[in-house]
């Protein structure tokens, strides 16, 4: 056990040493190349705007489920004008940049680990070096560009999806007036709220791109290689955006 313990660790520092060696190598070559533009509009099609679908579906159950217990709440104790600004806290604070990111994780950075994993385990990669191609500027750089624009955009639709949906619970209900909830939010809500959420997701859009990639390039084994870095690419992509989740939490709010 104790062994094993300590090979988890070690394994732990050296793909977190590896991951920070290449997200450096990812920001120098941003500044210094600029022949990845071309391959980034299509990863911001292929990775965000296809993403936008289930990021609105889910945003708006979320934000209907959430008020729908906010509203039970509220009314028992007569705090009914209340219900907009803790609705709109909620969305822009957490639930929309979180759960944008856990949708963003389960299907962009499983995306990308598979499709440079089996780039990797097909020898493309190596293909990719035999032609003096820079494999991080010509795969990972698109990839890290698209994801960290694209998800605080998705982060963005998602807090009006959300709040709107929020709404339309709080109005079916039939006890709130559609002026006070949306006063509440406008009096309790406050420019740090909003940009807080985006912060956020350009923060989760940069840690997702880059495990997945890292992750993807570091496959070997053939197929069971491929889908074995891509679950452990898409669990540790979550892990990693909770745990900054509450350290962003502290320092935003």
């Amino acid at each position: 056990m104790i062994k094993k313990f300590g090979s988890f660790v070690v394994a732990f520092f050296v793909d977190l040493g590896n991951i920070t060696i290449l997200a450096k190598k990812v920001f120098i070559t941003i500044f210094t190349s600029k022949k990845y533009y071309k391959r980034t509009l299509e990863q911001i099609i292929h990775l965000g705007i296809k993403s936008l679908p289930i990021t609105v579906v889910t945003a708006m159950f979320v934000g209907m489920a959430f008020t729908i217990q906010v509203v039970r709440e509220f009314l028992r104790f007569g705090a009914g004008e209340m219900i907009g600004g803790v609705v709109g806290m909620g969305v822009w604070r957490e639930l929309a940049p979180m759960l944008t990111a856990v949708v963003v994780a389960g299907r962009v950075g499983a995306a990308i680990s598979a499709e440079l994993g089996t780039m990797k385990v097909t020898e493309q990669v190596e293909a990719l070096e035999s032609m003096s191609q820079d494999p991080v500027e010509f795969l990972v750089v698109p990839r890290v560009i698209s994801s960290t624009l694209m998800l605080p955009l998705l982060v963005g639709v998602a807090d009006i999806v959300g709040f709107f949906g929020g709404f339309f619970v709080a109005l079916a209900s039939g006890r709130i007036n559609p002026y006070s909830y949306f006063e509440s939010a406008n009096r309790m809500l406050g420019m740090m709220d909003i940009c807080g959420g985006l912060i956020k997701g350009v923060v989760f859009g940069i840690i997702i791109a880059l495990i997945s990639s890292y992750m993807g390039l570091k496959a070997k084994g053939g197929a069971k290689g491929v889908g074995e870095m891509t679950t452990k690419a898409v669990v540790v992509s979550l892990i990693a955006v909770f745990i900054f989740n509450y350290f962003l939490s502290l320092v935003v709010y």
